[in-house]
C-alpha cells in the first residue's frame, strides 16, 4: 500500500487550503502564465486553460495518489478568490520529510499570504502527519522567496550550486539558465515557542 496524504483542508484566519476544483481552472491560468511565474518556477510554458486542466484533473490527483505529495488551492476565506498554490513534492515517507513550493497571485502579492500559507501547512505536517522536516529551495536571484523563508522562520542550510534553471532570471522569461539553489528548512522544534523550545538557563549557541 502506497503511504500518501489524505484528502483534507487547512484553515488560518485569513486562507482556505483545500483541494484544486475545476471552477478554479481561469484564476489558476492566469497565476501561472504570470511573468515572474514563469521566470522561477518550471510551469509549463506557455500555460493555457488546457494546461491547469490537466493540473486540477490529474496532475494533482496523481501526485498525492502515488505518495509524491499534495497539491493546495489556496483561496481567502473573506472573497473565495484564488490567491495561491501550495503544493509539496519529494515527499520521503521514511524520513518524514517533503518540500514545499509555493506561488502567489500577482494581485495578491505582498500580503503575506504565503508565508502564512506555509506555516500552517508545516504545523499540520508536524502535528497531524508526524513530519519531521518541510524543505524550501528557492533561486538565488528569487529576493521574493527568501523573503517567504525567513518569515516562516526557515534556517538557511547552504547552496546548492547550479542547481536549477530559470527562464531569465530577474529580467523576465526569457532564455533558460542555471541558477544556484538555497536550501532552507523547517523542523518540529522552529514551531514550539522558544521558552518550550529551551528549558530555562540553557542557552543555545546562535545559528547563522
Amino acid at each position: 500500500m502506497v503511504a500518501n496524504f489524505p484528502e483534507t483542508a487547512i484553515s488560518t484566519e485569513r486562507l482556505l487550503l483545500r483541494a484544486l476544483e475545476e471552477p478554479d481552472a481561469p484564476a489558476l491560468t492566469a497565476m501561472l502564465a504570470d511573468e515572474l511565474v514563469q521566470t522561477w518556477t518550471g510551469h509549463p510554458r506557455p500555460y493555457g486553460p488546457a494546461t491547469a486542466h490537466d493540473l486540477i484533473t490529474r496532475h494533482a490527483p496523481e501526485r498525492r495518489a502515488h505518495g509524491r505529495g499534495i497539491v493546495f488551492a489556496v483561496t481567502e476565506h473573506l472573497t473565495q478568490r484564488l490567491v495561491g498554490l501550495l503544493e509539496l513534492d519529494r515527499t520521503d515517507w521514511h524520513l518524514r520529510a517533503t518540500e514545499v513550493r509555493f506561488v502567489t497571485a500577482p494581485w495578491a502579492r505582498g500580503e503575506g499570504y504565503a508565508p502564512e500559507a506555509v506555516l500552517a501547512t508545516a504545523q499540520w505536517l508536524f502535528e497531524d502527519r508526524g513530519f519531521q522536516r518541510l524543505e524550501l529551495r528557492t533561486a538565488a536571484g528569487n529576493t521574493a522567496a527568501q523573503q517567504v523563508a525567513q518569515k516562516t522562520g526557515a534556517i538557511s542550510e547552504g547552496v546548492l550550486r547550479n542547481a536549477a534553471i530559470v527562464r531569465g532570471g530577474e529580467w523576465g522569461p526569457g532564455p533558460e539558465e542555471h541558477t544556484d539553489l538555497i536550501v532552507w528548512s523547517l523542523l518540529p522544534e522552529d514551531l514550539e515557542p522558544p521558552d518550550h523550545r529551551h528549558p530555562a538557563g540553557h542557552h543555545p549557541a546562535l545559528r547563522h
